[in-house]
């Protein structure tokens, strides 16, 4: 079933999951801080996430998958190379969940 046809419940418990991981949590920050202004999402591509953590490749993968599978971030496919940008509606979900 699409994350987006989940209760509302349901799609927060599995944000939630996915960012208690460390470094996912880092990845969803990195993608944040990519962000120039809510009006354009410049996104971080997958070897940003390589290069900046001390984790491999493969592992770096399966964190996108959740991340993604968790409704938080979409990937986008350009030849070889994946951008990673924000979810908007979780995010907005997420903080309404915490105001």
């Amino acid at each position: 079933m699409p994350i987006r046809e989940l209760p509302h419940s349901e799609r927060l418990a599995r944000a939630f999951k996915a960012l208690s991981n460390p470094n996912r949590l880092r990845i969803y920050q990195q993608i944040k801080a990519a962000r120039v202004s809510p009006m354009k999402d410049s996104g971080c591509k997958l070897v940003d996430f390589i290069n900046s953590m001390k984790v491999g490749a493969p592992t770096i993968s399966h964190h996108i998958k959740e991340l993604v599978n968790a409704g938080l971030i979409r990937v986008e496919k350009d030849g070889k190379f994946v951008t990673c940008y924000l979810e908007e509606d979780m995010q907005q979900e997420l903080r309404a969940f915490l105001d």
